[in-house]
Order: C-alpha cells, then structure tokens, then sequence
C-alpha cells in the first residue's frame, strides 16, 4: 500500500468513502493537507488533517482499516515535528477507526460535538513520537 498526496481528480473517490457530495471534497482536499492509500492504483482510504496555534485535527479518517492504520501515521508525524497534540473527533459508533486510533496511541478524552445529529467521540494523542 503507497500513501501519497491527494490530488484535485481524486475527489470523486475520496467523497464516495466519506459518503458526502464531491464538491465538499474538492474544498477539503484545497483547504486542508490530504493523503491518501492506493493499493494497485485503487484509493483504499484517506485522512486530512489540518492545524491551528495549538493541536493538530483529524478532520477526515475514511476507507478501509489498514489504509486508516498507515494514514494515521501522516498527521502524527507532522504534529511530532511541530510538537503539538493530536485530536480526532469520530461519529459513533465508528468502532473500527475508534481501534485505529487507539492502537496508534490515541486516548479517548471528553466526548465531542453532535454533528449532523449525532454523537461524536473525541481522542487526543497527547505527545506523539513515532
């Protein structure tokens, strides 16, 4: 499995495991920092992730478990140089990506948001290093 940037021609699949419109993804993958997995040229999974002064966020984990367990690895390792945490809020009962982040060193903190009506499970990764 190869983990590279996203591009713009990838928005169709990346709104397809996200099941939202591809506009939407268009703009994520403009706004924020995008990789995806490809397994033989087939987009398995994504995250985007994007910054503020403080934490890191996961803003988008999607596709098949061992696609999300390589992609995890993108966002750590950016908030590891920069020597921030990591957070990533996950609609319930996401319990597959929920085990991603937690075998990945993630610990469940508060709960999140509503979202779209419904519930949301917040993790954080406190000091990352890989």
């Amino acid at each position: 499995m190869r983990v590279r940037d996203a591009v713009e021609a990838d928005g169709g699949r990346l709104a397809a495991l996200a099941d939202v419109p591809t506009e939407v993804m268009a703009d994520v993958v403009h706004d924020r920092t995008v990789s995806v997995a490809e397994s033989d040229e087939k987009i398995e999974g994504f995250v985007g992730f994007e910054a503020d002064e403080e934490t890191v966020h996961v803003t988008h984990l999607f596709g098949a478990k061992t696609a999300c367990e390589r992609l995890i690895d993108e966002p750590i390792r950016f908030a590891e140089r920069e020597s921030m945490p990591v957070e990533i809020l996950l609609p319930e009962p996401e319990e597959d990506i929920a085990e991603v982040a937690e075998n990945a060193g993630f610990e469940e903190s508060e709960s999140g948001p509503w979202f779209d009506g419904q519930r949301t499970r917040r993790f954080r990764l406190e000091n990352p290093e890989r």
